[in-house]
């Protein structure tokens, strides 16, 4: 399935201190939703894990197979709108600590595909891993609303292999969502890593990045020739953009590194090759 034209809308939520206190502010936000197709959120939407103890991450944490609140108002979002929904969660993993977690939900409300963070923010002095526990698995990208999704979360935007691998895999569209702490040269690191993962792999790239104190704000949607297409500032806001087909056929057509990539040189297993445009 090639990808159609689409709208993708970002809700930049603010961090909040609580489960509750982030339902209210989805709420809100969600009244603004006009004709999204895909709405992508921000990592730690449910609750900012700085400062939490770890005994509140655990009482907060949900799982797709017993939905809570959470879940259930990002299924609830889904279906009213009739969007796909990407957005994060805490879920109990069994060493005592959390994954950190995103799900993709169909527009009738139903679970597409779930992946679970594998590469931990445990740099700049912070260390994530202890309390989030790493996943094991790469995103396998997936058929939602008129795209082909691939998955990383805010770090891993880092992590370029992961990037890649999602590309060759079929990948249109690269959804991050992100809670980019701040810092000297932070939003100018979070928009040239987004801007480089789209180029080099002729994706679209759309983070989604938590607002509020510690956190940058400024979302960004880049086309596949590493072009920006929005960048949503530093405060609470909702977005949305026309994603355009012809901005990847011509991305692809014009550098087709996906096809024309060596992967016996660089250890990537074959397969048939990304096809060209």
């Amino acid at each position: 399935m090639a990808l159609r034209d689409l709208t993708l809308g970002v809700i930049q939520l603010a961090a909040s201190r609580s489960k509750e206190e982030a339902l209210a502010r989805l709420e809100e936000f969600s009244r603004r939703v006009r004709e999204a197709d895909i709405l992508v959120m921000p990592e730690y939407a449910m609750m900012d894990p700085t400062d939490a103890p770890l005994e509140a991450l655990r009482a907060s944490a949900e799982s797709l197979q017993d939905p809570g609140p959470w879940l259930r108002a990002l299924e609830g979002l889904a279906e009213e709108h009739s969007s796909c929904v990407v957005a994060t969660y805490f879920e109990p993993a069994p060493d005592g600590r959390v994954y950190n977690s995103a799900v993709v939900i169909s527009d009738r409300g139903e679970h597409i595909a779930w992946y679970r963070k594998t590469h931990l923010f445990d740099a700049y002095g912070y260390r994530e891993s202890e309390k989030i526990a790493p996943g094991d698995r790469v995103f396998e990208p997936v058929e939602a609303c008129g795209a082909r999704i691939g998955l990383i979360i805010c770090f891993e935007l880092r992590v370029c292999e992961l990037a890649r691998l999602q590309a060759l895999r079929g990948a249109e569209v690269l959804v991050v969502p992100a809670a980019w702490y701040s810092g000297p040269m932070k939003e100018e690191a979070l928009h040239v890593l987004a801007r480089a993962r789209a180029h080099e792999n002729t994706v679209f790239v759309a983070v989604a990045a938590l607002a509020g104190d510690r956190f940058t704000g400024r979302s960004i949607i880049v086309d596949p020739s590493g072009v920006p297409l929005m960048d949503a500032g530093p405060k609470p806001s909702y977005v949305e953009v026309r994603l355009e087909s012809w901005r990847l056929e011509e991305a692809r057509r014009s550098l087709p590194i996906l096809s024309l990539l060596r992967r016996d040189l660089i250890g990537i297993p074959g397969g048939a090759p990304t096809p060209r445009y």
